[in-house]
C-alpha cells in the first residue's frame, strides 16, 4: 500500500478535501497544532495536511536589518533570502514527506497559491530529493470537482510560481528601499513610519488627484423650472425643456410666461431591452459588494470563507466567460435545494436553452465566480449570506432573459414655455426578478393623449442649483479604476486599499486622502514622478504575466525593476531635504483636527511633556485653554465634520484589525450621555 501526502494551503481546505475524498471517513491523527487527516483511497493510504498560507517569506540578510545603519540605496541590489514563517509546520510537513511515496500539491491555483505549493515542494525535497510530485488543480471545493481533479492530476506550474516569486522580490525591493528613504528623510520611524509601494503609491495618487480636482472645481450656478400637472387625480412633474437656465433673469422671464394649465403637444413611447449583467469576476464581485456596504477587504475575506466551505467557486479570478464544461443546469438544480431560491431556480430550469451572458475577459485558470452548493439563510452568518445571495442572484441573472422597459416622453406647453415629462416602467422583469440590486426607481405617468389640457397644481418651482465636482472614489470604483490601469492584480487590489487605510493615508468611504497622504504623493511626484505613475507599475505587471507564460525569466524581470528603482533613488537622494520638508508640512497639517468651538482657532494633537500622553489642545493657548482627551492608541484622523450636539470636531480613530471608530472630541457631549443612559437602561 503506497502512502500519498496531500498539501493544501490551509487546514480548513485540508479537512474539506479529506472529507470529500474519503466520503466522510477521514480521521484526524493526534497532531493538534498541525492536524493531519488520514484515509484510504483507491487502495492507497492518504495523509492530508494544511499549511497556514506562505511557509517562507522573502527578506534581506541580517546585515541590512538596521534602518539607520544602511543606506536605502544598498537594498536595491542586495541579496534576497527566504525565511521560514513557521519552522514547526515545515518540520511536521517534512516528517510526513519522509514516509510518503508521492506528494500532491492542492493549493489554490493562482500565482500566490502556486508559489506556496512550490515552496512546499522545495522544503520537502530537502529531505526527499527524488519524491514524485503532482498537482491537483481545482476551482471549487465541491465533491464532483475534487474527485475529478484527483483522478486527473497534473504537473506543478513552475512558471506561474516564478511569477509569484518575482512579485514578492520586486515588492520587497521597492517597498523596503523607498519606505526607508521616505521615513528616514522625514524622521518618521518606529510604528509611525511612512510606507511607499510600487502599487500603493500610484493608487494613492489616484485618490489625491481626485481630491485636487474637487478642490479646484469652480461650481457654475443654474436654475431649474418645474410644474406639477394633474390628470384624473394623479400628479406628475414636468421640467422646462431647457433643463437648466444659466442666468436667473432668463429663468424668471420663463416663469412670468407660465399659465395655470398645460397642453400635451406630443407623446412618444418606446420600449428598450435591458441586457442581463455579465458573470462575476473578482472586480465585479467587490464592486457589487461595495454597494452593499462592504469594504473591499471584508468582501474578499467573506468570499474566501464561502469558497473554503464549498458554497462558491474560487473568488480570485479575472474571467467573465463561463467555460463550456461548466454544468449550468447542475448549478441551478443545486440552487433549487435552497428554500430562498427554489422557485427562481426552477423557473430557469424550465427554459429550453440556457444562454449565459459573457464579458470581455476570458481566461482558462478559473471560471467566473458562481455558487457551488445550496445554502439556506440560517446556514450562514448575516455577512456570509449577503455575499452568497449576491453571487447566487448574479449567476441566475446571467442566465435570465432581457428585461423590457417601456418609456414615455410627453411634451407639454404651459403658457408660452415648453416642458417635458418622462416616465418609465418595467413591462417584462426578465433578469430584474433574480438580481434586484441597483434597479432604478420607476416613474409612472398617467395615460396622456395629444391635445388634452391638464391643470397645473400649485405655484411653479424655480430652484437654484450648482454643478458638482467629480465624486470621490468609493472602494468599488477605485478597484475598477485600478483594474483599468493595470494596478495590482485581482488578488492584491483589496489589500492595497486596506494598507492605505492602515498607514493613515486615506479615510472614509467615499475615500478622502489625509494631508500626510497628499504630502507623500506630491513629494514623490515632484521629485521622482515615476513612482506615482501607473504606467511603470502596469508595465511590470505585464512582465510578470510574461514570466507565467514562459516568455521571460524571473531574474530578467527582477533585474529590470532594480534598474528602474536605481534611477528613482538617484532622483530622491538629490532632493532629500525638499522631500523631507514637503512631507513634514503634510504631517503637521494632519495634526489639525478642526476648529475650536470656544475661540475658532485650530485644535491640534499635542503630546504632554511629562506623561508623554497625547491630547487635543487649542492653538490659541494660553488665551484659550480648551482641551480634550484622546485614545492613546491608533491613528487619529480629522473628518471635517462637527458634532451637531456639542459643536466639537468629529474625528476617526484607526486601529489595525478593528473597525474605524468615529466620535466627537467632547467627552461630556449630550449625545454620549444619552447613549450611556440607553446602555444602562438596557442593562
Amino acid at each position: 500500500m503506497a502512502l500519498k501526502l496531500i498539501i493544501t494551503e490551509k487546514n480548513t481546505t485540508a479537512r474539506r478535501i479529506s472529507s470529500i475524498l474519503s466520503d466522510g471517513k477521514a480521521r484526524a491523527l493526534d497532531r493538534s497544532r498541525n492536524p493531519v487527516y488520514a484515509f484510504e483511497m483507491n487502495g492507497d493510504e492518504v495523509h492530508c495536511m494544511g499549511l497556514k498560507g506562505h511557509i517562507l517569506k522573502v527578506d534581506f540578510p541580517e546585515q541590512y536589518q538596521q534602518w539607520q545603519d544602511v543606506e536605502p540605496r544598498e537594498l536595491i541590489h542586495a541579496d534576497i533570502v527566504k525565511v521560514p514563517t513557521n519552522k514547526a509546520l515545515i518540520k511536521a510537513m517534512q516528517s510526513e514527506a519522509r514516509k510518503a511515496d508521492e506528494v500532491i500539491i492542492a493549493t489554490d491555483f493562482d500565482r500566490e497559491g502556486e508559489l506556496i505549493g512550490v515552496d512546499a515542494i522545495n522544503k520537502i525535497k530537502e529531505v526527499r530529493p527524488d519524491i514524485p510530485v503532482k498537482r491537483a488543480r481545482f476551482s471549487a471545493l465541491t465533491p464532483p470537482e475534487i474527485k475529478r481533479v484527483f483522478a486527473q492530476l497534473e504537473d506543478p506550474y513552475y512558471d506561474l510560481a516564478s511569477a509569484g516569486e518575482a512579485r514578492q522580490d520586486i515588492d520587497l525591493i521597492w517597498g523596503a528601499s523607498l519606505t526607508r528613504f521616505i521615513s528616514l528623510a522625514s524622521t518618521r520611524l518606529g510604528k509611525h513610519f511612512l510606507s511607499v509601494g510600487r502599487v500603493q503609491s500610484p493608487t494613492l495618487a489616484l485618490i489625491v488627484d481626485r481630491e485636487k480636482e474637487r478642490k479646484e472645481f469652480v461650481p457654475t450656478p443654474f436654475w431649474t423650472l418645474k410644474i406639477e400637472c394633474v390628470k384624473d387625480g394623479e400628479c406628475f412633474q414636468a421640467t422646462h425643456a431647457a433643463e437648466r437656465f444659466l442666468k436667473l433673469e432668463e429663468a424668471e422671464e420663463a416663469l412670468s410666461r407660465l399659465g395655470d394649465a398645460a397642453r400635451v403637444t406630443e407623446i412618444k413611447a418606446s420600449e428598450r431591452m435591458v441586457k442581463p449583467p455579465i458573470p462575476f469576476n473578482t472586480t465585479g464581485l467587490l464592486t457589487a459588494a461595495a454597494s452593499l456596504g462592504f469594504s473591499a477587504a471584508k468582501a474578499m475575506s467573506v468570499a474566501e470563507n464561502l469558497y473554503m466551505n464549498g458554497y462558491i467557486s474560487y473568488p480570485r479570478v479575472d474571467n467573465t466567460v463561463y467555460p463550456p464544461s461548466l454544468d449550468l443546469r447542475g448549478i441551478l438544480r443545486e440552487l433549487a435545494r435552497s428554500p430562498e431560491f427554489k422557485e427562481e431556480a426552477h423557473t430557469l430550469l424550465g427554459k429550453e436553452e440556457l444562454k449565459p451572458t459573457r464579458g470581455k475577459k476570458q481566461t482558462t485558470d478559473h471560471p467566473p465566480i458562481h455558487p457551488t452548493a445550496a445554502a439556506a439563510k440560517g446556514d450562514l452568518s448575516p455577512q456570509e449570506w449577503r455575499i452568497y445571495e449576491l453571487v447566487a442572484r448574479r449567476f441566475m441573472a446571467t442566465l435570465a432573459d432581457e428585461a423590457v422597459v417601456h418609456s414615455v416622453r410627453a411634451d407639454l406647453s404651459c403658457g408660452l414655455e415648453p416642458f417635458v415629462a418622462r416616465g418609465s416602467r418595467t413591462v417584462e422583469e426578465g433578469w430584474y426578478r433574480y438580481y434586484p440590486y441597483g434597479r432604478k426607481k420607476e416613474v409612472v405617468l398617467p395615460h396622456l393623449e395629444k391635445g388634452e389640457v391638464l391643470r397645473v397644481e400649485g405655484p411653479p418651482e424655480l430652484k437654484q442649483g450648482e454643478t458638482q465636482p467629480p465624486p470621490r472614489y468609493s472602494q468599488g470604483k477605485l478597484i475598477e479604476k485600478m483594474e483599468e490601469l493595470g494596478l495590482g492584480t485581482k488578488s492584491t487590489r483589496h489589500s492595497i486599499i486596506e494598507s492605505l487605510y492602515q498607514r493613515g493615508y486615506i479615510y472614509g468611504d467615499p475615500i478622502t486622502p489625509t494631508e500626510t497622504g497628499v504630502a507623500v504623493t506630491e513629494a514623490l511626484r515632484k521629485f521622482a514622478g515615476v513612482i506615482s505613475s501607473p504606467e511603470m507599475t502596469a508595465a511590470l505587471e505585464r512582465d510578470m504575466d510574461a514570466i507565467a507564460e514562459g516568455a521571460e525569466t524571473q531574474v530578467e524581470v527582477v533585474n529590470k525593476s532594480r534598474d528602474i528603482l536605481a534611477e528613482v533613488m538617484y532622483l530622491l537622494e538629490n532632493s532629500r531635504d525638499e522631500v523631507a520638508a514637503e512631507i513634514r508640512n503634510g504631517i503637521k497639517e494632519d495634526r489639525i483636527l478642526g476648529s475650536c468651538p470656544s475661540c475658532g482657532s485650530n485644535l491640534r494633537m499635542v503630546k504632554a511633556k511629562k506623561s508623554k500622553k497625547r491630547f487635543v489642545g487649542c492653538s490659541g493657548y494660553p488665551e484659550c485653554t480648551t482641551t480634550y482627551p484622546l485614545p492613546q492608541t491608533g491613528t487619529i484622523m480629522p473628518t471635517g465634520e462637527n458634532c451637531p450636539d456639542c459643536g466639537s470636531p468629529k474625528v476617526r480613530a484607526l486601529n489595525k484589525g478593528r473597525k474605524p471608530w468615529t466620535f466627537c472630541l467632547d467627552p461630556s457631549c449630550p449625545s454620549k450621555k444619552a447613549a450611556k443612559g440607553e446602555e444602562q437602561d438596557a442593562g
